[in-house]
Formats: structure tokens, sequence, C-alpha cells
């Protein structure tokens, strides 16, 4: 059974940093992306950045260039958002998932596993 458990998230000051974890387990990853997205009030779930599980390859947003860094950690199985110079519009609910990497890019559907979630809450 693959699971995916998000940590990290908080309530954090603007300007302030967070970085968030994504423990995966009940499958071997190769091959695999592994993605963040965000769900904020009022709007859809949107990509954030992902990583190629084998080669390290990351891809991100427009809206997060520069700010958010995407690693893994092959060893422990974990995945990781690092969030710097957080900003209000960033309080969201961010979301890890898995998909294949030839296929899930920035569309949800295209992403097979995904976990529960971490609030991150930024105040101005």
């Amino acid at each position: 059974q693959v699971q995916l458990v998000e940590s990290g998230g908080g309530l954090v000051q603007a300007g302030g940093s967070l970085r968030l974890s994504c423990a995966a387990s009940g499958r071997t990853f190769s091959g695999f992306a592994m993605g963040w997205f965000r769900l904020a009030p009022g709007k859809e779930r949107e990509f954030v950045a992902r990583i190629s599980w084998s080669t390290g390859s990351t891809n991100y947003a427009d809206s997060v260039k520069g700010r958010f860094t995407i690693s893994r950690d092959n060893a422990k199985n974990t995945v990781y958002l690092q969030i710097n110079s957080l900003k209000p519009e960033d309080t969201a609910v961010y979301y890890c998932a898995a998909g294949l990497y030839i296929a899930a890019f920035t569309r949800t559907r295209d992403y097979d596993y995904w976990g529960q979630g971490t609030q991150v809450t930024v105040s101005s």
C-alpha cells in the first residue's frame, strides 16, 4: 500500500521559511516524479514543483521559482520542499503526489498517489 505522508507545515510570518517533508512508502518510486501541489481557499489545486525520483531533475511553477526548492533523499525515501521568503499568498494546504515521470507534470490527474496534505499559513 503506497503512502505519502506530509509534514512540516505551520503558521509563519511573511518573509519566513519552512521545509515540508513527504515520506513515501509502499513501492519503489524509480521512474516516478514526486510533485508538490497546493490548494488555497477558493482556488483550484495548483502545481508547485516536481522532481524525478531517479535523476533529481526538477521543474517549478513560474510563481515559485527562486523561492521554492524541491529535493529528495533516496535513502530516506523522502521528498522535501524548502520554501523561503514566504508570502501571505502562499497560504494553502500543500500536497505531495507521485506519478510516472513521463506522464506526471503539472496536471493533478496524471499523479496516481497523494498524501493527506499539510497546512501552511503565512501571516502578514
